[in-house]
């Protein structure tokens, strides 16, 4: 959705009964953080009482009607959940505004992807709102819900607030005055009990002047117009205190102000004819430090990473903890083991288990086993961490004691990721047993996007469940769990590069091989994470026959690549109306991202480059656009930069017909192996996020 759209729930989903929003942003530093609130709106656009203002420390509102869930961690910010009921909502409810605040002089420009996600009762996802030009604010309203001729409807605003949580207040009835500015010397406003407005200087906690009478009390912004009229004047009291000490204040509130085009009271009329008296009010917002308060301290966690020192104690614990939460949480346990042939039941873990074998007993990492109808699925588990390699010894005696054992499965975790046709450990099969055992792989990265899909989009049934799901996922991304997927594009990395820029790699050289077999787990690992962060099916697009033999299709690529040193992959997004497309050059040392963006339905050429440039007003500036045009080669091209104020450079010189638009974004590429910084997987992983949220997420339809 774009800002300003509205759209009837009803019409997305038949289950618009009770709906989730979430709210959520990213930071670079991973600790930007807002607190969210929610009012509870009359016809007038005013709260009614203490219960319609929701916030941290008061997180149910409007009867039962409206929870705050909490924040939910992503991969570096945080997202905050709120559930509605709509059907519970109280009649006299119009609106429900959700907003969000910052404190100690934060804005919410430092913060990125600011964006709003609603999703109906049984998790699907019914729309999305990227929140952008909010530089200069500390307040801002995401969106809200309201009701038009008995059904509910939702808006999305992205309102901001330059004058912080007190303008955000002051728009619907409450007046803020906060110690932790004002001790600094700052205005802080009040209503005098003439109903009169007044603005007093303080230092600590003595007034020592007032600004005459009439005078625009310092720091208050603008009026802003709400529905039911404009105000900047007080109208309830709801004594609370936010996270960080916000105290909220609201008193009955004087009439409406006037409509446009009516005479307002001059200022020497008598008292009768000016506002009625109202009580004098302010809402104190204390400084956020306190004798329990250090910024130093760190949450408390059910799953502790940073006394973990070396592989094995990484192992041990990580087994343990997907383990226990496997067994714990049944809706993910569940999706873990379903794609290897395990049944729906109760299931049972255990780690550190000793089976005979031989002369030297095996230990394998953890056992599962499913119980249904009375009948047992179990599977041996191996375990591998901080990119430590499966051992085909280890593995192979796992298979032959769940071979002996009539256990049906073996399943090995580790960063990497397994390719079709291509497994990561060759085992033998003895054909003459009747019992087969399947060998299964899982990455971390397809665990972390399963307990993402289940926690931030579909959503789980208790509590408790989705507590542990949050603390799995802390753990999961914890700098020293070793859980962080696939991290390295290999030894032959390195000499690949130096070979296509020598000219002297040629076709058949088993390095190119193992490259494009990394470049293929990358590819699904920024799948894993995309689909996960999205909620979305996001899958790698194969341009091959259907059963083409895999390892076939690799060896060509790798001959693509001595040839013309280039990576290229395909990616698609569930809901987009193309394919997204990366391209590394390894001869330039740059990276492309794209898509193809059909231009559908009716209307004058120039109309539908005018409707693209517009709907790309947010995309950076330094975007290409290339036409394309029908039976023909590429078409004109330009930047974004240079379209804006002329859309009519991107069409054909000669009228051919238009079949659609290319967008491309360029940017470096990271020269390591690895995924540090200056890493080449922290470059394509940096490049994916930026297209889509930059250029894909405006782009989500075709342009007509």
């Amino acid at each position: 959705m774009v800002k300003g759209a509205n759209v009837g729930l009803s019409a997305l989903s038949e289950n618009v009964g009770a709906v989730v929003v979430g709210l959520g942003w990213s930071s670079a530093t991973g600790e930007g953080d807002a607190d969210v609130s929610v009012l509870l709106l009359d016809a007038d656009g005013k709260v009614r009482s203490d219960a319609d203002f929701c916030f941290y420390n008061n997180p149910v509102a409007g009867d039962g009607s409206v929870h705050l869930l909490g924040k939910t961690p992503t991969a570096d910010g945080s997202e905050d959940r709120i559930s509605f009921d709509l059907d519970a909502v109280p009649p006299e409810v119009d609106k429900v505004v959700v907003a969000a605040s910052r404190y100690g002089g934060a804005r919410f420009g430092e913060l990125d992807d600011l964006r709003l996600t609603l999703a109906d009762s049984t998790g699907d996802a019914l729309a999305r709102f990227a929140v952008h030009d909010v530089e200069e604010v500390s307040a801002l309203i995401f969106g809200e819900l309201y009701r038009r001729a008995g059904e509910w409807k939702f808006r999305a605003v992205g309102q901001g607030y330059a004058s912080g949580l007190a303008g955000l207040a002051t728009d619907y009835g409450v007046d803020i005055d906060d110690d932790a500015e004002t001790a600094d010397g700052e205005t802080a406003v009040a209503e005098t009990a003439d109903g009169e407005r007044a603005g007093t200087e303080r230092t600590g906690t003595g007034q020592v002047g007032a600004e005459p009478e009439g005078a625009a009390p310092e720091g208050s912004g603008p009026d802003v117009e709400v529905p039911g009229g404009t105000s900047t004047a007080p109208s309830a009291r709801v004594p609370a205190q936010s996270r960080d000490g916000h105290a909220v204040d609201r008193a009955a509130t004087g009439p409406e102000p006037a409509e446009p085009g009516t005479a307002a009271a001059p200022a020497d009329a008598p008292k009768s004819a000016r506002r009625p008296r109202t009580a004098k009010k302010k809402v104190t917002l204390p400084r956020k430090k306190s004798l329990a308060d250090n910024d130093t301290w760190r949450t408390a966690r059910l799953f502790p990473g940073s006394a973990l020192k070396s592989d094995r104690e990484r192992e041990t614990r990580a087994t343990s903890v997907v383990l226990s939460v496997m067994a714990q949480v049944p809706e993910f346990g569940r999706r873990l083991t379903a794609a290897f042939g395990a049944p729906a039941g109760r299931m049972e873990t255990f780690t550190e288990v000793t089976l005979p074998h031989g002369e030297s007993p095996r230990r394998p990492d953890g056992v599962i086993r499913v119980e249904r109808a009375g009948k047992l699925w179990t599977a041996l588990v191996e375990t591998k961490t901080n990119g430590n390699a499966l051992k085909p010894d280890q593995v192979q005696a796992y298979m032959d004691i769940a071979a002996r054992r009539g256990y049906e499965a073996v399943i090995t975790l580790s960063n990497d990721v397994a390719l079709e046709g291509s497994p990561l450990v060759d085992v033998r099969i003895d054909r003459r047993r009747k019992h087969k055992v399947a060998l299964w792989h899982l990455s971390w990265a397809e665990v972390v996007h399963q307990a993402q899909m289940l926690i931030r989009h579909e959503g789980v049934g208790d509590a408790a469940h989705a507590w542990l799901l949050q603390e799995l996922l802390h753990y999961l991304q914890h700098e020293n769990s070793g859980c962080h997927g696939f991290q390295n594009m290999g030894a032959a990395w390195v000499p690949v590069r130096r070979g296509i820029d020598e000219e002297t790699l040629c076709q058949g050289d088993a390095r190119a091989l193992e490259v494009i077999e990394n470049w293929e787990r990358l590819v699904r690992q920024v799948c894993l994470r995309l689909g996960g962060e999205l909620g979305q099916k996001v899958l790698p697009v194969q341009r091959t026959r259907r059963g083409a033999d895999p390892g076939a299709r690799r060896t060509e690529l790798a001959d693509h690549l001595c040839e013309q040193g280039r990576l290229n992959a395909e990616i698609r997004i569930e809901g987009t109306p193309g394919v997204l497309g990366i391209t590394a050059d390894l001869r330039t040392g740059k990276l492309r991202t794209s898509i193809e963006v059909p231009a559908e339905g009716a209307g004058y050429p120039l109309a539908r480059a005018k409707r693209l440039v517009r709907r790309l007003s947010d995309a950076p500036a330094d975007l290409h656009i290339e036409t394309l045009v029908d039976g023909r080669g590429p078409g004109p091209r330009g930047t974004l930069e240079r379209l804006r104020p002329e859309p009519a450079d991107i069409l054909p010189k000669d009228g051919a017909q238009i079949t659609g638009f290319r967008l491309s974004l360029f940017k470096g590429m990271g020269a390591g192996r690895g995924s540090a910084e200056t890493g080449f997987i922290r470059s394509v992983d940096d490049a994916v996020d930026r297209f889509h949220a930059q250029v894909v997420a405006h782009v989500d339809a075709p342009v007509v």
